[in-house]
């Protein structure tokens, strides 16, 4: 099969001989044949014809120039045996070169010889001088037009009509002769061939202008992407050096830290060696003396029956009344103690931060823990996720976790003793410093019941009580019982309330109606005056009304379930940076439908909440007992999720609407 298949290429290849010019011993290159039959590349024969005619092969003679003419069929075959053969035509490229640069020259169709002077476009044949002469002389050939030499006349030959093709259609976009302009293209736009050119001419030096014009700018660029690569590098360097300091720094800090407690380790150490050295040598005097009274007791005994013993009397050293006994000294000193559950504490806190992606660190707590102006009995504030290192180090108060007088007692997740005075405690650090009053005192900043849970779960890992802990901490409680099932509309409409949005807090993407209770949301700006109460970054608003005390309840109708957030928010809300968004920060609390997920947020912790599809939310705000309670509004209310949070100020209810043509409505409750 495989012989079959190379047989073609082989058998022409073995024609090479016939192939061969017998003058140039190259293939043939324009092939012309001559009356006897032999054939020879064209320049080849005309350059061995000089005073006569005579066949370079069989030296057959002729009288006259024997009439030249292409053999097609012979240069056909040539050019395939060129294009199987391959390397003698790489070996004479150079040669192909030269004889492709004269044949640009056109030679005279008469002679076959001279380099033509004029192509006639009548007669459709090229003269040289010599044989232009009739066309010059002869008055019957002055209508012929004639041109400069034209290389590719059969070209320009209609092949329908056999004509010189003068004409180009315009609407069919080919060259035509004049009897396709009556027949076929009749009708037709038409114009010359030299018009057409200087039309594509033009077009194509307008596209070269264009595309220098595009070369410019994209090198432009370039040019401003490689110095932005520059400044980039830069940059990078100043940065790592930057960042790199501020580790080295917390290094330092660290190091000294940690030389300061070793320190204190070796001070305690020292100094209760200092002591025990002290009490034995005491100890040490004290044995030699009893022993020095036994060798005189001794010597007493020894005179036995004397009258130097009847008169001797002896009394004990003071040491026999001194009880011996050994000091219990350890390294279980506060400070030493402190360093100690500081260094795990630490360790423990970095560990939960680094656990974060980075963009979720940037809102670090600072410690900066107010105990100079803490009075007797009172606790020092804390910042907001601040965790105290030591149960042991703040002794000047006593931690009353005290719940508010309305509020139901939690309940524990597991059995256990209730928490003993001086355990750890984890109090959190208020917006403000709040008064002692019963019902604003030892109050937290807000979070999200869901998201504290697993704080059970960590201190249980440790040995803690978690039913403890849930008394100490009351942003630990479970949902009441009386919210955790559904309700009667008619017992929520109760408590109802008429809200209007603000239109002052409004984003410019938001767009108020139907008498400020619908907001929608587009890609046009409406045009608000500015004001410091504008959302400026995320497309929200916040009710014209806020509330700090009582029970408040009212409905929201969604016109998706899809980017849209309902919640409450402290009028300190940020309004100007990203972190302004709902449940970003810790003034501000929101449920949330992203595509088909419904999560709870609060100070930028996500709890993911089965998402019951609602078309209407209701919301029941307890201000006394802190709870925000969300409903899925149908034949009854639905509670889906819970927020516990004690209030440091008032809260309006909020809402988020990033999808274009998404909108919520305020409805008008009836009972």
């Amino acid at each position: 099969m495989m012989a079959a298949v190379e047989d073609p290429p082989f058998s022409l290849l073995s024609l090479e001989d016939e192939l061969t010019c017998s003058i140039c011993l190259s293939p043939f290159d324009c092939p012309v044949t001559i009356p006897c039959g032999h054939n020879f590349c064209q320049d080849c024969l005309l350059a061995t014809w000089k005073n006569s005619y005579s066949c370079p092969q069989c030296r057959t003679l002729f009288a006259t120039r024997p009439e030249l003419k292409k053999n097609t069929v012979l240069s056909t075959v040539v050019e395939t045996f060129r294009s199987r053969a391959g390397g003698p035509k790489e070996e004479s490229s150079g040669a192909e070169e030269e004889k492709k640069k004269e044949e640009v020259k056109v030679r005279c169709d008469a002679c076959m010889e001279a380099e033509a002077a004029q192509t006639c476009l009548t007669c459709m044949a090229s003269f040289c001088e010599e044989h232009l002469r009739p066309h010059r002389e002869n008055p019957i050939f002055r209508v012929h037009q004639l041109s400069e030499p034209v290389g590719d006349l059969s070209e320009r030959i209609c092949p329908d009509h056999h004509k010189l093709m003068e004409l180009f259609c315009s609407q069919h976009g080919r060259p035509i002769c004049s009897l396709c302009l009556q027949q076929v293209h009749r009708g037709c736009a038409f114009r010359s061939p030299e018009e057409q050119r200087s039309l594509l001419e033009s077009d194509l030096r307008s596209k070269l202008s264009l595309l220098d014009g595009k070369i410019t700018k994209n090198e432009t660029v370039i040019t401003q992407m490689t110095d932005t690569q520059s400044k980039l590098k830069d940059s990078a360097v100043k940065r790592k050096q930057s960042v790199a300091a501020e580790y080295q720094q917390i290094r330092d800090m660290l190091a000294r830290d940690e030389r300061d407690a070793l320190n204190a380790v070796d001070r305690e150490v020292e100094s209760g060696q200092t002591k025990l050295r002290g009490l034995m040598k005491k100890f040490t005097e004290n044995v030699y003396n009893m022993n020095k009274a036994k060798d005189d007791i001794h010597g007493l005994l020894s005179q036995s029956r004397s009258l130097a013993f009847l008169q001797a009397s002896f009394n004990l050293p003071e040491a026999v009344k001194f009880e011996p006994y050994s000091p219990r000294i350890n390294l279980d000193s506060k400070k030493v103690l402190a360093s100690q559950v500081f260094a795990a504490a630490l360790k423990d806190h970095l560990t939960e931060i680094l656990k974060q992606p980075v963009e979720n660190r940037l809102p670090l707590p600072k410690p900066e823990i107010i105990t100079d102006t803490c009075a007797p009995g009172e606790r020092p504030v804390f910042p907001l996720g601040f965790k105290p290192p030591s149960p042991g180090m703040y002794q000047t108060y006593e931690p009353q976790w005290h719940l508010e007088p309305n509020r139901p007692p939690p309940r524990s997740h597991s059995p256990g003793p209730q928490s003993k005075t001086g355990q750890k405690k984890k109090p959190q650090k208020t917006k403000k410093p709040q008064s002692n009053d019963d019902k604003t005192g030892n109050k937290i900043q807000a979070r999200s019941m869901e998201n504290l849970l697993n704080i059970d779960e960590k201190d249980t890992s440790r040995g803690r009580n978690p039913a403890a802990d849930a008394k100490e901490n009351p942003e630990t409680v479970d949902i009441p019982p009386d919210v955790s099932a559904a309700m009667k509309r008619n017992d929520l409409l109760k408590h109802g309330t008429v809200l209007t949005l603000d239109p002052r807090t409004a984003h410019k993407r938001i767009a108020l109606s139907d008498g400020f209770t619908k907001a929608a949301v587009s890609d046009n700006h409406t045009n608000y005056p500015d004001c410091p109460e504008r959302f400026t970054v995320c497309s929200q608003v916040l009710a014209s009304k806020g509330f700090s005390r009582g029970r408040h309840y009212w409905e929201v109708r969604l016109s998706s379930n899809n980017f849209i957030g309902i919640g409450l928010a402290y009028g300190t809300i940020d309004r100007k940076g990203p972190t302004s968004r709902l449940g970003r920060n810790n003034q501000s609390w929101c449920v949330e439908w992203f595509n088909v997920k419904l999560s709870a947020w609060h100070n930028s912790s996500e709890t993911v909440l089965a998402n019951p599809n609602p078309k209407r939310i209701g919301v029941l705000l307890d201000c006394e007992n802190g709870l925000a309670t969300f409903y899925n509004v149908a034949d009854r209310a639905y509670p889906f999720h819970t927020f516990v949070f004690p209030f440091a100020e008032a809260v309006y209810p909020a809402f988020w609407i990033f999808s274009s043509g998404s909108s919520i409505t305020l409805c008008k409750l009836q009972g």
